[in-house]
């Protein structure tokens, strides 16, 4: 097209689920009750971890910030989704969504990060017991905790400021239930190759890079549990890093597929199943992986509870 008849487009369509129009009522009711424990579950594990000071340990340290994160992971995509699925205008400004593919990809990138320090975490209290005190010390903690929120949000800068310099003439319907960089990338009127690369290089990096990185914490856990001569000491060790350990690979197992493939074409169905994997259900079910399987949790609401009189 020539670039002197480019109309720059201002605002964009998200379609969501075109299939599903009979049920967006339903749908949104759902959603809406996904969303609201959501908040509600990593809220509460965030202020248990807080208020109670039998939970001022680095492993919950970690899991009160991932919670605390997942608040605004959610935070970024499912309020407009709600939104959309009541609305005849399912719009959203340019500006609406880059800011959204930022936050949403600065807050993955960071859970990336803080996943990997957890897996660390794990290694050093299973594989170094004895220098774990020492090793993993509240200072520390700060300072990876501070370093995984700063990787995060500077993470996506380059991509977002690569795709604000895209033409945009029509159509400018994204076939996706939120912005994303494959869907808007596919909207630009110009060649993107550079774009798909540098996404691809990227995500590559920062996707397989943690994810390697938390194999091989796991790998060494493995090994230095099956030395433990006894099966329940076993048990234990297991039991420290199972509720993580399922995190992971609800979280990596969908963003593998979805991020580290250098293509143009999508199966549009097949993107919209895996977004809702990483951006509803794996926050959604944190709350309830780290809390029904951890004895300490429990026993944390109990004394909270008792605190406040509702408990005798």
């Amino acid at each position: 097209m020539n670039p002197g008849n480019w109309s720059q487009v201002t605002e964009f369509i998200i379609l969501g689920f075109p299939h599903l129009q009979g049920v967006q009522a339903y749908l949104f009711l759902l959603l809406l009750l996904i969303y609201l424990t959501t908040v509600l579950g990593n809220l509460l594990i965030f202020l248990l971890v807080c208020l109670d000071s039998r939970l001022h340990t680095p492993m919950y340290r970690f899991i009160s910030i991932l919670s605390f994160l997942e608040l605004g992971y959610t935070a970024a995509t499912i309020p407009k989704m709600l939104w959309n699925l009541l609305s005849e205008k399912k719009t959203i400004s340019f500006s609406g969504c880059l800011l959204q593919i930022y936050f949403f990809h600065s807050l993955g990138a960071t859970e990336c990060y803080l996943l990997t320090a957890m897996a660390y975490d794990r290694y050093l209290a299973i594989c170094q017991p004895l220098r774990y005190p020492t090793r993993m010390t509240p200072a520390l903690c700060v300072k990876i905790a501070i370093g995984c929120w700063l990787g995060g949000l500077a993470g996506p800068v380059a991509e977002i400021s690569l795709v604000s310099r895209l033409p945009f003439c029509g159509p400018n319907c994204i076939q996706h239930i939120f912005c994303d960089f494959p869907p808007v990338l596919s909207l630009a009127c110009t060649d993107t190759s550079v774009n798909v690369l540098v996404d691809f290089v990227i995500n590559s990096c920062k996707i397989l890079a943690t994810f390697l990185l938390v194999f091989s914490s796991y790998v060494q856990i493995i090994r230095t549990v099956l030395r433990i001569p006894s099966a329940a000491g076993k048990r234990k060790a297991f039991s420290t890093c199972a509720s993580h350990l399922t995190v992971v690979l609800i979280f990596y197992g969908s963003i593998l597929f979805m991020y580290v493939r250098l293509k143009k074409s999508y199966s549009l169905d097949h993107d919209r199943a895996l977004a809702v994997v990483y951006s509803v259900l794996t926050p959604f079910l944190n709350p309830f992986i780290y809390s029904l399987r951890n004895k300490d949790i429990k026993e944390a609401v109990r004394r909270q509870l008792k605190r406040t009189g509702i408990l005798e």
